[in-house]
């Protein structure tokens, strides 16, 4: 393997793994949709606010991170789907936004909306978010409509726009498809059940506690039930697979030949799946450790699924327009000095989680009580 293909992998392990990262991450935004079904009284809402407001920030920072890096290692990809699809990830970015709208200003003093006003912020981002981000993610594996061709780059009589979107929806197609639709529905419900777990051992309040682990065990089924189809559909797909010359075509269960050909893949996604699913358990016994088994278990699980849909040879933004506009981390990376300068950088990741994780447990050093909600200066 030459220098370029092994740094065209290694940045679509990291993309995958702040993919994997945001995905566990938005058990914020599941909190956020559980607002009026958990809280009850509007001091348990503030108790439940409070709580996710500590972590809200590091999903947002992720999902910056996740976007940047995309944009300097495949900036193909980010011109295609961020300038095509445009209706979608405007979607996305206004759900952000009011996000951090409400948190900043819900309890400001002064507030002229009125605090359920940024309560249903938080509520549209909630769901809408995760929803959203999912079905964006399922068109990596069922593909986009859009065309590819660099030509354009000679055009010297208007724009060099190398790529076009095909269908005047930009990106809202991706609805048609219920295996897009499924995935987005799986990520709401598992960020559901996350919020669940999390606010199981977040906050240390029986009435809370009771309604949080009677939900988990709703959503963790609705959830499992909408992942097992998802990925039953995805081992019997199609998919899209590249050869040596860079040809596209169409390869009968691709992602199940994947998973054969790349055993670590598959392990890593068996070892997931049964961490969440033994979150689940421990939740379902009123355990207050089980999200860090769902965390675990989320961040493998997804981890795996998107090297499924780089590694190996496979289109993983594959073109239902034109088969041969299809991108690949071959066709639609930066240039070897790019990959390699950045590489250099991403060095530095490890001393940033280290950080993220030495202020996650300074936060959560002490759990959330209605004493402290009552008597705290410092509110969301």
């Amino acid at each position: 393997m030459d220098t370029i293909t092994l740094l065209q992998h290694y940045w679509w392990l990291v993309i995958s793994l702040l993919g994997a990262l945001l995905v566990f991450l938005m058990f914020v935004q599941g909190g956020q949709a559980l607002l009026y079904t958990i809280g009850r009284t509007e001091e348990e809402r503030n108790m439940l606010v409070n709580s996710l407001g500590r972590k809200w920030e590091f999903t947002f920072t992720t999902l910056v991170t996740f976007g940047g890096a995309f944009f300097a290692s495949f900036p193909l990809f980010y011109s295609t789907s961020f300038g095509g699809a445009f209706y979608v990830w405007m979607a996305i970015l206004l759900c952000f936004v009011i996000q951090a709208v409400a948190y900043e200003y819900r309890r400001k003093p002064g507030n002229v909306f009125g605090e359920r006003t940024f309560n249903a912020f938080l509520l549209v981002n909630g769901v809408l978010g995760p929803l959203l981000i999912g079905t964006a993610v399922g068109t990596f594996f069922t593909g986009a409509e859009f065309t590819v061709d660099r030509l354009n780059l000679a055009n010297q009589g208007g724009a060099a726009v190398i790529s076009q979107w095909a269908t005047p929806w930009h990106g809202l197609e991706a609805v048609a498809e219920w295996r897009n639709v499924l995935l987005g529905l799986s990520v709401t419900l598992l960020a559901m059940t996350l919020a669940c777990q999390y606010f199981m051992n977040n906050i240390d309040d029986e009435a809370i506690f009771r309604r949080a682990a009677r939900r988990m065990r709703t959503f963790a089924v609705l959830f499992v039930a909408c992942f097992v189809a998802w990925l039953l559909a995805l081992v019997l797909a199609d998919g899209w697979a590249v050869d040596a010359a860079g040809t596209v075509s169409i390869e009968p269960y691709k992602y199940l030949h994947n998973l054969v050909e790349m055993p670590y893949v598959a392990a890593a996604l068996l070892i997931g799946v049964a961490s969440v699913l033994w979150s689940v358990y421990l939740g379902w016994r009123g355990s207050r450790r089980a999200v860090w088994f769902g965390g675990v278990g989320t961040v493998l699980t997804v981890l795996s699924l998107l090297l499924l849909a780089g590694w190996n040879d496979t289109a993983y933004y594959p073109s239902l327009a034109d088969m041969q506009s299809s991108l690949t981390i071959r066709n639609s990376s930066s240039s070897l000095f790019t990959l390699r300068t950045m590489a250099w950088v991403s060095l530095f990741v490890p001393f940033v989680a280290a950080y993220i994780w030495y202020a996650w447990r300074a936060m959560n050093r002490r759990p959330i009580t209605r004493e402290e909600i009552r008597g705290d200066d410092h509110q969301y």
